[in-house]
């Protein structure tokens, strides 16, 4: 996955905006006189707010306006991100004129909210960009000798492929219909043989993942999993290595799932493993569903090439996430894969219908032809900036070029590029995390902390998630599910999630007594099973290129309302009383 782009990235990696675990040397002790970029970073980070400050009542935080510029002034960085502010003004305002702050969910999305209205106005009708159509094909079948492909498809299959950075010549794209659809129809695909493994790491229960699983289980093969230290949530490297280099009769192991971080806790992993796991003949699936926008850009990534790839598209940013997902599979791997049978979730791409068809500016016509636009073209606006230019100027396009679509959401992060994105995340989430860090209960003898959180906590290489758990003044959890309802009610989109494969070290085990939840276990279709996963379930914020410092201070300052020990009982008194499943005013 070669590109251009290696120049750019590698000037990212020097400037300690995209550090990149492949080739990060040895870790040691810097001299005294060198300058250690992570420690100044965690410093700025610590001084953006009040320093050695713990707050114990919400009452008391300062305001958005001081702290903002307290960020600003200690991560210089930041100040060149504001393009981000400028694209998310005029693109996504529906997230200012909503008041929402979506924090739930992960992918790219593919328009802008700005692009909609325009296509609404024009189609005089609530049509989405695209529908889907369901094939019933093999997926062998599919790969080698291709189906019948609209111009649609193919323009919307080739921009995809840019924008992940994998060249045609490499990597075939088959469209599913969500994350669950791609990993069981790799698996159900995939030459598993007895003794052969599905090697996966991940610290949090997911859907897709398991649904995987159970195919592979099904097929009389191996699953097996890497675990995570507690409590730093830290992959446990000799396990691991243990796993992947285990000796195996069979040439190829099996099928190595790997994320680069979790969507979860913001954990990230080397490179390496890829590598070790290739030596050691797996073949590697990168699970990219978790990355940011522009990832796929980083250096290591540029000289990796996985066996298969997964990602995540939706259509708007801010809205509902439905969407699709994109199974990428190596040319030279599609011999290897067997012929299953027929092969359920893949799909087509096809424009969706407009009502008004004899309204040039109102159809996009699935045809080989391409329509010449009308005269009488409507026109929408984009920013065209670079990110150390706080000035933007406007360019128009044409919105009724037929098969001219515009992914403009894509176009937007491509305009923001890696650099920007990675510094601008960074220091927002770094900054959430030291935040939640600073909520101490009133009157502990100890100080007791609000919030616990699972994983990396200050970091300049964390990813863009925080897990995290409150805990009222007794240092008694409170139920996840009811803080993510309690924050819709204050138009905050948090999400709930299930860490497992944990590890403790004899130094933890009573420690382990106490975290660890037990809960019956489901499989793919919801049905209750006889054994229990055991884990911690925990609350989870997701960042992207258009969260703003003001969605950080809102979560803090929604999260801080729990300072007030009667707080959770007044809520949860509300909530059983109207007995219903979100908290209304």
């Amino acid at each position: 996955m070669q590109s251009n782009c290696i120049r750019e990235t590698s000037k990212a990696c020097f400037n300690t905006c995209c550090l990149n675990p492949l080739l990060e040397p040895p870790q040691t002790s810097p001299p005294k006189s060198a300058v250690d970029p992570r420690r100044d970073f965690v410093s700025a980070i610590l001084s953006s707010i009040q320093p050695n400050s713990d707050f114990t009542n919400h009452e008391s935080l300062p305001p958005l306006t001081e702290l903002f510029s307290s960020l600003k002034n200690a991560c210089s960085n930041y100040l060149n991100t504001v393009l981000a502010d400028h694209i998310r003004d005029q693109e996504y305002y529906h997230l200012s004129v909503s008041n929402r702050v979506c924090l739930d969910y992960i992918g790219h999305g593919l328009f802008s909210y700005s692009q909609k209205q325009d296509t609404e106005i024009a189609s005089s009708s609530d049509a989405p960009f695209f529908d889907i159509s369901y094939n019933s094909v093999n997926l062998n079948s599919y790969l080698l000798y291709g189906s019948q492909e609209s111009e649609f498809h193919a323009k919307m299959r080739k921009r995809i492929m840019r924008f992940m950075n994998v060249f045609e010549e490499d990597y075939s794209l088959v469209f599913t219909a969500n994350q669950s659809s791609a990993f069981k129809i790799l698996a159900d695909s995939y030459p598993f043989q007895s003794n052969q493994s599905l090697l996966t790491v991940y610290d949090h229960e997911n859907e897709a993942v398991q649904t995987m699983i159970e195919s592979v289980k099904k097929r009389g093969a191996r699953a097996l999993s890497a675990v995570f230290s507690w409590p730093n949530f830290r992959v446990n490297s000799m396990k691991l290595r243990k796993l992947v280099m285990s000796k195996s009769k069979h040439k190829n192991k099996g099928l190595f799932a790997f994320p680069l971080q979790s969507r979860m806790t913001g954990s990230r992993y080397s490179y390496q493993w890829m590598n070790l796991a290739r030596e050691n003949g797996w073949h590697v699936l990168l699970d990219a569903c978790a990355l940011g926008a522009k990832d796929m850009e980083t250096l290591g990534l540029s000289l990796f090439q996985p066996d298969f790839l997964i990602c995540s598209f939706f259509k708007i940013f801010g809205e509902n996430p439905s969407g699709f997902c994109c199974l990428f599979i190596k040319k030279s791997c599609i011999s290897d894969l067997s012929q299953s049978s027929t092969s359920m979730g893949i799909i087509s791409i096809i424009p969706s219908r407009y009502p008004h068809e004899n309204q040039t500016q109102n159809v996009i016509a699935e045809t080989s032809k391409q329509k010449e636009p009308s005269s009488s073209s409507s026109e929408i606006v984009e920013l065209d900036e670079k990110p150390e230019s706080s000035q933007h100027r406007i360019k128009k396009h044409d919105t009724t070029n037929g098969l001219g679509l515009e992914f403009r959401g894509l176009d937007h992060a491509d305009e923001l590029g890696l650099i920007l994105i990675s510094s601008r995340v960074r220091c927002l989430v770094n900054w959430l995390v030291n935040a939640l860090l600073s909520l101490r209960h009133p009157n502990s003898a100890n100080g007791l902390s609000l919030v616990r959180i699972y994983g990396p906590r200050i970091k300049l290489d964390r990813g863009p998630t925080v897990a995290f758990n409150v805990h009222d003044w007794k240092g008694e959890k409170i139920d996840p599910i009811l803080v993510q309802k309690l924050s819709d009610r204050n138009n905050i989109s948090l999400t709930c999630g299930f860490l497992n494969n944990i590890w403790f070290s004899e130094k933890f085990q009573e420690e382990k007594e106490i975290v660890l939840e037990y809960r019956s276990r489901s499989n793919s279709e919801g049905k209750k099973k006889g054994k229990q996963d055991c884990g911690i379930e925990v609350v989870s914020v997701s960042l992207g290129m258009l969260s703003n410092f003001e969605d950080m201070y809102r979560v803090w300052a929604f999260v801080s309302r729990f300072l007030d020990a009667d707080f959770v009982e007044k809520e949860r008194w509300r909530y059983t009383a109207l007995n219903q499943t979100t908290v209304e005013v």
